[in-house]
């Protein structure tokens, strides 16, 4: 098969095609307007299976972080990356708001990359203490008529070693969260033992630590998220916590993800554990379960669990019942939906102060980053505030977020 022909056909149309090499076109596609270089390389990715654009993805930034002229051209302007957007949550300082969710960079190959995009950390991983290749393929599934994701992957992971050795030759300039798992063999009984050594080996190379017990791919992993067992392990992790914090002169933050699909009892549950523990902060949410009926993609029966803008009600509810509860004591870094800077803004009002993307990503490309901080920078400039903090505070005294329950 040759390369891709672009023929503009009319003032505002492009044709895409590709020609076999019988002659045929073997694919044909009509942009209504002038393509820009972000819309060819989104549909040419577009047009492989799912996991292997992501392959793919992931190795062209691994390439761009080894060149400093390419990194560059991800970054967004430079009155972006400069606005005043600092978070300082957990002891840590944050460039700004916006990170990188897990899952996206599983095996930490292209920091430098993410970085220079704008982001102001990224999450990596999640990582398993051994090597395993995940749930069998395809797992991964782009629902491109609701904007959406299913992905049942399933903890895929190089492991603790070579994630580890990954990390230590990629340098980076933001502030880092290591999301750490079990091995999908491990018995729940002995999950403790692989999120302590997990907890363990990547403590010196984090500036915090997400425990993931909320995927939806991994056989009964969401029951640590129950009562009983979430305080045993929270217990446990804590206490390892403060031996590492000893033994490294230094405070390593603990953060918690949950799912969306939980009831008020369950969420009840986690949040006196979270409190009683002193859990450093929350990430809302993992990927759900649920389908919702106005999905229209032939892919929207797949299992695993869903992403994007089906989940971003969801998760901005979940934020918000977490905020009600937590009065303000731990503090929530919002994920789930967020398309744009009103997005990002929604998950802020209900009690967010920190937020991340992943599947917008995959939909909008990295200019997705600047968009949204240059959308938190403009409503700062309208309140004529210069600290992010003070405007969500500002903001949030008229917003109904804080009344839902």
């Amino acid at each position: 098969m040759r390369t891709s022909a672009f023929r503009r056909e009319k003032t505002s149309e492009f044709v895409i095609s590709c020609v076999a090499d019988n002659g045929h076109t073997s694919w044909r596609s009509r942009i209504s307007v002038a393509p820009t270089l972000q819309d060819l390389i989104r549909f040419l990715l577009f047009r492989f299976e799912p996991e292997t654009s992501h392959r793919l993805v992931l190795g062209l930034l691994r390439r761009a972080s080894e060149h400093r002229v390419l990194l560059r051209l991800l970054q967004p302007p430079a009155a972006i990356t400069k606005a005043p957007l600092a978070v300082r949550i957990m002891g840590l300082t944050f460039p700004n708001p916006l990170g990188l969710a897990a899952g996206f960079d599983k095996n930490a190959t292209a920091i430098p990359a993410f970085a220079a995009m704008g982001f102001g950390y990224l999450e990596l991983g999640t990582v398993t203490p051994r090597p395993q290749h995940g749930n069998p393929k395809p797992r991964l599934f782009r629902l491109n008529e609701d904007r959406a994701i299913v992905n049942r992957m399933g903890f895929n992971s190089v492991g603790l070693d070579r994630f580890l050795a990954n990390l230590r030759n990629a340098p980076g300039s933001v502030p880092l969260g290591i999301n750490i798992g079990k091995n999908a063999d491990t018995p729940l009984a002995q999950a403790e033992a692989d999120y302590l050594h997990g907890l363990s080996r990547v403590y010196a190379s984090a500036d915090y630590v997400t425990v993931n017990v909320s995927s939806p791919n991994t056989p009964a992993l969401r029951e640590l998220q129950e009562g009983r067992r979430l305080h045993d392990l929270l217990q446990a992790l804590k206490q390892r916590q403060s031996e590492l914090s000893r033994q490294h002169g230094r405070y390593v933050p603990l953060a918690l993800k949950i799912a969306p699909d939980l009831s008020e009892p369950e969420l009840d549950q986690i949040t006196d554990n979270v409190l009683r523990h002193r859990v450093d902060a929350v990430i809302a949410t993992n990927t759900t379960l649920q389908r919702p009926a106005s999905l229209r993609s032939r892919h929207a029966s797949q299992t695993g669990g869903l992403s994007g803008r089906p989940l971003k009600s969801l998760s901005t509810d979940t934020v918000a019942r977490l905020a009600n509860r937590l009065g303000g004591e731990v503090p929530i870094i919002g994920v789930g939906g967020i398309e744009d800077d009103d997005d990002a803004w929604d998950k802020l009002m209900a009690g967010a102060v920190l937020l991340q993307i992943y599947t917008g990503i995959i939909f909008q490309g990295p200019a997705l980053v600047g968009k949204v901080l240059k959308g938190i920078q403009r409503r700062m400039e309208k309140m004529q505030l210069s600290d992010l903090a003070d405007a969500i505070r500002h903001a949030r005294q008229t917003s109904d977020y804080g009344n839902r329950g």
